[in-house]
């Protein structure tokens, strides 16, 4: 079969602007880096990306209140799972504290945003667009002074450092009544209010859950798009030099210590952040939930979802966040389990034993995740019918 000249013939740059233009049957066939760097680089991906956002906003008005609800505590998940995947897919940096960044977010949102003449520490800053950012930079400021240990060490030592915050964490705030309200007590979590109109009441655009699921929704589309730029940028270059071999990065120039404090920072904003809102949802946090299960979460987010993809991260916050309904029901279809955490066995220990063996299993049956699971159902569809 002959190839039409359309098809057969080179491309080249446009004269005399240098722009490039794409064969037509050929979409991974690029003639710029403009091409090979864009965001969404096919008219396909534009098309489906735009559909299924307008398809999650969509679901505002057609979803209950209860689906809303775990929905929107999916999207926050989803943001600090994109954060961890920074730091430990894109720059290769082992960590197992992300719930000691996210209790920092969590705590720092509510003490800005509680009541000034209120049994715990309150500043009386209900904006959301002031605590949020606030929330991350504190949060961020916690991880860059761990960061430096990242210079030093790697692989499993990295690991048991980052773990120990997450004990550190939960000692000083279980004590530290004054802020957290103290275990078994807790305090009320940020108030989300925008330009004077509280979002977790029912008001003129919907009900609280509608109005927290948009909400929860468009920063997570904002933190991620943020984040795939960040990984086609130089430094999320380095990011990756830095993974694959950093003896090698070294070598070529990149300085190490300085993106790897850089990596530590930007994934724990992302964790302070999701920590400020997560809690919104519920209106109620407390010292025991910023425990290793939630490290644990977080990691099985990533590893489930897909190393190294923001579309990963996001999967997997979705999968693990929709799992937990199911594992809550347990007690009543099996009489033996336990919701009550002072017996066992109880749901919350099978979810950590679950949340363990989907990790085995991926890391076995397919390392690359969700997402992998994604690529080859879709190279089997695009080979069809040659797909073996």
């Amino acid at each position: 079969m002959t190839e039409t000249r359309e098809e057969a013939a080179p491309v080249a740059p446009d004269i005399p602007t240098g722009r490039s233009r794409r064969v037509r049957g050929r979409p991974l066939l690029y003639t710029s880096y403009a091409q090979d760097m864009a965001l969404l680089d096919t008219p396909a991906k534009r098309l489906w990306t735009l559909l299924l956002v307008a398809l999650a906003f969509g679901l505002s008005v057609l979803l209950q209140d209860r689906s809303l609800e775990v929905l929107a505590g999916a999207y926050v998940l989803a943001i600090g799972a994109i954060g961890l995947n920074i730091v430990t897919g894109y720059a290769g940096q082992v960590s197992l504290g992300h719930a000691f960044f996210v209790a920092i977010g969590a705590y720092t949102a509510a003490a800005l945003s509680g009541p000034v003449d209120g049994e715990n520490i309150g500043f009386g800053i209900a904006e959301v667009w002031l605590w949020l950012p606030a929330a991350g930079l504190v949060a961020a400021a916690a991880g860059v002074l761990v960061a430096p240990l990242a210079g030093r060490l790697r692989g499993l030592y990295l690991a048991v450092v980052t773990l120990g915050l997450v004990f550190l964490g939960e000692h000083v705030f279980k004590e530290w009544k004054k802020l957290t309200g103290g275990p078994g007590v807790g305090r009320e979590a940020a108030v989300p209010e925008l330009f004077g109109v509280r979002l977790d009441q029912d008001g003129p655009f919907g009900t609280k859950e509608q109005v927290l699921y948009t909400l929860m929704l468009a920063l997570l589309i904002l933190f991620a798009v943020a984040a795939r730029n960040l990984a086609r940028s130089r430094v999320g270059r380095a990011f990756a030099a830095i993974r694959d071999r950093d003896i090698a990065a070294a070598v070529i120039g990149v300085p190490l210590t300085r993106y790897k404090v850089l990596a530590f920072g930007i994934s724990s904003f992302y964790a302070g952040c999701a920590g400020g809102l997560l809690y919104t949802i519920s209106g109620y946090v407390e010292p025991g939930s910023f425990n290793l299960l939630l490290s644990v979460q977080f990691i099985a987010m990533v590893l489930i979802g897909g190393v190294a993809t923001v579309s990963g991260a996001i999967a997997g916050a979705l999968f693990i966040s929709l799992l937990q309904p199911v594992t809550r029901s347990l007690p009543a279809l099996v009489p033996f389990i336990s919701g009550d955490t002072t017996q066992t066995p109880n749901v919350f220990q099978v979810e950590t034993v679950l949340y363990g063996l989907l990790i085995v299993l991926f890391l076995i049956f397919e390392p690359r995740g969700l997402f992998g699971l994604w690529i080859r159902v879709r190279n089997y569809w695009k080979s069809w019918p040659f797909s073996y």
